[in-house]
């Protein structure tokens, strides 16, 4: 069969996984006063139709910002006005200043899961197709195989789809700025990411990185020569692309700071709900926020997060090649999710995106996070009504990138990147590295799934009403943990052997 047939095949059976978990109830579906992050969407589209935008970000009398206030950069306010450009179109009801609040209806249930399908067809599948067919190695199957898993991956299906939200145009537009630069076309590449950082604010999780691999790129070139001519090419491209983002904002300064208070929100606290980061799991031994003020647990987050993030970065900044690039990805984005400041458990969707990039290098270790990272918001997809899709997806996932990627065969010290580990570990006997990570891997698999059922089938104690949130919580916190040392050995242990290679194709 021709390899864009079974292109074809592959994003149609995503699409026919991401519609089917749009069948799903949706988050807050008939649950007033403040109902969900879908009437979050909703209403964006009802304010930023309705008034002027030099209100969008200010609390009115038509604008009240406690009641789901525009809190997202203005590239997601943008793309709101459109959707509720076309929303008026069909049903003016939809939109209807202060009437529509709450609104529900099928219809309007199609409309909304049809924008999130159609900035997936437009902006996230076909980075994902590009990016699997000229970025990764291997024949024309692995590469097949490697888009399917790809696309597979259920944590952003089930928050968009399901919880609902756009996390396809911000991680689409990031992943566009990767493929850019690993094709060479470092201009756009800046654009791209620009933009997604104007869509979505947590597109900070990967900033450093690619700050740091077009820095070192023209320290490399020259900065007296072909680099210089680079480096400001970069930066007009940037300023450019936020100048153009931000322009009904920029002739009021006050307008301005209002936009940064808003998608900055310092107030709301170290962590929200039961996140798999280390303030909350560190919240369950020591109270955290009782001890310490807000401003001392912002500093605090902060200096770990610089800290955690900084080895990574310096790496890539003397060593900038696309292997290095997409490591630091991995670990500058669990860097923030695990010690940055106002994490929510959505945000490890910000660290899955760059682990996807390595599906064909590091199979195994590529799906045990992905799905750890799924089984971490386990708590979040009961409350919305999503057990049955969160299983489907979780098992297909599992089943098929495991038979697909070979993931359990391709598992060798060397396939692994275990050698760096051996050399650590040199005092102690010698011992099967790669058994020990498959041996883990099927334990760590064998927890998620008794967690899980624990979770819908046993009532917790009553003087314990939040054991089961806080037991995923944990178990995914080590996950991410361990995830997080593995990738810093790994970027710090030199690039792909030949030999890997070879065994990868």
């Amino acid at each position: 069969m021709p390899t864009w047939s079974l292109v074809s095949i592959c994003v149609l059976l995503g699409l026919a996984a991401r519609w089917g978990v749009s069948l799903n109830p949706y988050s807050g579906a008939g649950k007033p006063p403040m109902f969900g992050d879908y009437e979050a969407q909703r209403h964006w589209q009802e304010v930023t139709h309705n008034l002027p935008v030099q209100e969008w970000y200010f609390n009115t009398t038509d604008n009240d910002l406690n009641y789901w206030g525009l809190d997202y950069p203005p590239l997601t306010a943008y793309h709101s006005w459109i959707c509720a450009y076309i929303a008026k179109m069909i049903n003016p009801e939809w939109v209807e200043l202060h009437k529509s609040r709450g609104y529900e209806s099928p219809a309007h249930k199609l409309f909304m899961r049809a924008t999130v399908l159609v900035a997936d067809l437009l902006i996230y599948i076909p980075a994902v197709v590009l990016y699997c067919f000229y970025l990764t190695d291997g024949s024309s199957k692995k590469k097949v195989s490697t888009l399917f898993c790809f696309l597979l991956y259920p944590g952003l299906i089930l928050i968009d789809y399901g919880h609902f939200q756009y996390n396809v145009v911000s991680q689409g537009l990031a992943l566009w700025g990767v493929l850019a630069l690993g094709l060479g076309w470092d201009a756009f590449g800046s654009m791209a990411f620009s933009l997604a950082l104007n869509y979505k604010q947590m597109e900070l999780y990967h900033a450093l990185p690619f700050f740091c691999y077009l820095l070192g790129k023209c320290v490399k070139l020259g900065l007296m020569g072909r680099g210089l001519m680079l480096l400001v090419r970069i930066a007009v491209t940037v300023l450019v692309s936020f100048a153009l983002c931000w322009l009904p904002f920029l002739s009021d300064p006050g307008q301005a700071l209002q936009v940064a208070r808003r998608i900055f929100p310092v107030a709301r606290g170290l962590f929200e709900d039961k996140v798999a980061n280390t303030w909350c799991s560190l919240n369950t031994l020591i109270k955290i926020r009782s001890i310490l003020s807000t401003d001392s647990q912002l500093y605090l987050s902060f200096a770990c997060t610089v800290l955690a993030a900084l080895p990574s970065s310096i790496r890539l900044l003397t060593k900038p090649t696309f292997w290095q690039f997409k490591l630091a990805l991995v670990n500058s984005s669990l860097a923030f999710f695990l010690f940055s400041y106002q994490v929510h458990e959505k945000s490890i969707l910000l660290a899955a995106l760059p682990v996807c990039l390595l599906l064909n290098d590091l199979p195994l270790v590529a799906i045990w996070f992905l799905q750890a990272s799924t089984f971490s918001m386990l708590p979040l997809f009961l409350k919305d009504g999503l057990l049955v899709p969160y299983v489907s997806t979780s098992l297909a996932f599992l089943f098929y990138s495991i038979y697909l990627l070979s993931a359990l065969e391709r598992c060798s010290e060397d396939e692994l990147r275990l050698g760096a580990y051996r050399r650590l570990l040199c005092f102690l006997p010698k011992m099967d590295l790669a058994c020990i990570v498959r041996w883990k891997f099927y334990i760590c698999v064998a927890a998620m799934v008794g967690l899980s059922v624990a979770s819908v089938a046993v009532t917790p104690p009553p003087h314990l009403p939040d054991l089961f949130p806080v037991l995923v919580s944990t178990l995914a916190f080590l996950h991410f943990l361990g995830t997080f040392v593995y990738f810093h050995v790994v970027q710090f242990s030199g690039p792909p052997t030949r030999k890997s290679q070879k065994k990868m194709s």
